[in-house]
């Protein structure tokens, strides 16, 4: 019995360090994203709005490009920064978003096009260091802008978020759990681990505009882009 005892201890010492860590890492991301969600008639006036990539076609996707040519519209933003996968010749979300951006009425000159915005986390630290972006407006579904907002602050941009909820969303236990762990992976990645993201010259966004030259598309291997936007 002395020998199962102490397999059972370990275990439940390791559930109660990871269910520990969840409530840090939840706690982390409600207390930066507090007070800096706001709807679009309250929205602060910055230069640029980045416009979270999703699963190209998806309503999740189309909402979030529609809120930011709403800020667009406006004037709540000069400028979009469309974050998103192309680690795929065959798959591209900064170009649909682009697409979508274009067919709304919004100016080629008001679009920027960030390819390698992979993840969250290397949406906000590709706007900082690429795009030299100090202060933005977050554009995404209300699910996942509390852990934009505290990534990107972790990164020191000054962000407000507004939410892209365009559509009715079920909440569901199976997105519940999905995003409780992504802020545990966007708090280890804040406090631990500093991923590498995709480098690159710098390509400021200029106060009058002007798009820049189109990155060709990255070949490399990935999972396919799930329809939540979750990630």
């Amino acid at each position: 019995m002395r020998r199962l005892h102490l397999p059972l201890a370990v275990l439940a010492l390791g559930a109660l360090a990871a269910a520990s860590v969840m409530v840090v890492a939840r706690r982390a991301v409600e207390r930066a994203a507090a007070g800096r969600v706001v709807g679009l008639a309250d929205a602060p006036t910055r230069r640029v709005g980045i416009v979270f990539g999703a699963a190209v076609g998806s309503q999740v996707l189309r909402d979030r490009v529609e809120t930011g040519v709403a800020l667009y519209r406006a004037g709540k933003v000069q400028h979009l920064l469309l974050s998103g996968d192309n680690r795929r010749r065959s798959y591209d979300e900064p170009w649909a978003m682009r697409r979508l951006a274009l067919e709304a009425g919004v100016p080629r000159e008001a679009l920027v096009l960030d390819y390698a915005g992979r993840r969250t986390y290397d949406s906000c630290a590709r706007a900082r260091d690429i795009f030299r972006v100090d202060g933005a407006l977050l554009v995404t579904q209300e699910f996942h802008l509390g852990r934009a907002i505290y990534l990107c602050r972790a990164l020191g941009l000054d962000v407000v978020g507004v939410a892209a909820d365009r559509q009715p969303r079920a909440a569901g236990l199976r997105l519940a759990g999905r995003e409780l762990l992504a802020n545990v992976r966007a708090f280890l990645d804040v406090h631990v681990r500093a991923p590498p993201v995709v480098g690159g010259s710098a390509e400021p966004i200029e106060p009058d505009g002007g798009e820049p030259a189109l990155a060709p598309p990255v070949e490399a291997p990935g999972d396919e882009r799930r329809d939540d936007g979750n990630r």
